[in-house]
């Protein structure tokens, strides 16, 4: 068995605590090796950010239900892009998608929605030729909402038939089926939102947009303002005002303000970024190939450079560099005291 081993990174103290990808400051190295894979994968056309979001009668049933109907998220909301966008109609192509779960709005509130990054064209289904989107536009968002709808719907209430679905608290009574379909009669014809941005500015740009996305968490250390008997201030954009009067500060107290944050620990094991389409895990490097192919496009150059020694040193959960060991110390022993000429003089002292 191997010995703990007590590191700090860049000359800093030493970091005993865990990387955790609820955590603002451990997402920054996830977030880096992420996107230096996802580099390679980026296609010459212009992407759409397409969002997805549940009703706040639904939200309310994923609140008690996480995991199955987070995941009910991503499978509608993909299967409503890729069947609308192969349908001759519309697109009539097999495209691709990256799509990330958000669960919180800016002030920590529940509000689960998926972002999609899209390329803006596919491979038409026979595989002969690239179908190019209009510069503008990608898919009808009205037509994508009440496919939506309808998909998610359906499966939400078989979740429910099938009795996997639970309730709790005030929501209890929503066990009962009849109150169920009760529940659920306003957003029958409520119309979901989705929302569809215009293309980013090249490559790079989807690029720079991902590395906001992918990794984020409720709220980063940025919007903090302060901390002390009143509770915890933080700056939140209020989405109803316009301008400059939309960026806001609120103060919560301090248990008001874990209660918020704990809403968007997601359930373990749970994998909120995913890949659809031609970038689904299985056939992605094909599709790509065949994709550049089509667009007259060179593959991404191969590293030809001869490896160096492997860096077998951890990267810092917080900053993303190497760490470099100061110490090794059996798993029963408590690390040493710092050395002599550190500590305090004690004949000194007052």
């Amino acid at each position: 068995m191997s010995k703990p081993v007590r590191t700090a990174a860049n000359g800093g103290s030493p970091i005993t605590a865990a990387a955790n990808r609820h955590c603002p400051r451990c997402q920054g190295a996830a977030a880096r090796t992420w996107l230096a894979e996802r580099e390679a994968d980026l296609l010459p056309v212009g992407y759409f950010h397409v969002v997805f979001t549940l009703p706040a009668e639904v939200a309310v049933i994923a609140f008690h239900n996480k995991a199955l109907v987070y995941d009910l998220l991503f499978k509608a909301a993909s299967e409503t892009m890729l069947t609308i966008a192969a349908d001759p109609k519309h697109l009539g192509a097999r495209i691709g998608i990256t799509a990330v779960l958000h669960t919180w709005g800016s002030a920590m509130t529940h509000h689960p929605h998926v972002h999609m990054i899209v390329p803006g064209g596919g491979i038409a289904p026979d595989g002969s030729r690239w179908v190019s989107s209009r510069p503008a536009f990608l898919l009808p968002v009205r037509v994508l909402g009440k496919l939506f709808r309808r998909l998610f719907l359906t499966r939400l209430v078989a979740l429910h038939d099938a009795g996997r679905l639970a309730f709790f608290g005030s929501a209890a009574h929503l066990a009962d089926h009849r109150a169920f379909l009760r529940h659920l009669k306003p957003v029958r014809s409520k119309r979901w939102a989705v929302y569809a941005k215009p293309p980013f500015a090249g490559p790079q740009a989807v690029l720079a947009y991902l590395s906001r996305y992918t990794h984020r968490v409720a709220i980063s250390n940025r919007r903090l303002i302060a901390f002390d008997e009143k509770g915890v201030t933080f700056r939140y954009k209020d989405y109803r005002r316009d301008g400059v009067e939309r960026q806001r500060a609120m103060t919560l107290t301090a248990d008001e303000f874990i209660r918020r944050f704990l809403l968007h620990v997601l359930p373990r094991g749970f994998h909120r970024i995913r890949h659809y389409g031609l970038l689904a895990g299985t056939a992605r490097k094909a599709s790509l190939a065949l994709a550049r192919e089509l667009l007259n496009v060179a593959p991404p150059p191969e590293d030809d450079a001869p490896e160096g020694p492997a860096d077998v040193r951890p990267p810092c959960p917080c900053c993303g560099g190497r760490m470099v060991v100061i110490e090794r110390f059996e798993r029963w022993c408590q690390p040493r005291a710092p050395p002599a000429s550190r500590a305090p003089n004690r004949e000194n002292a007052p």
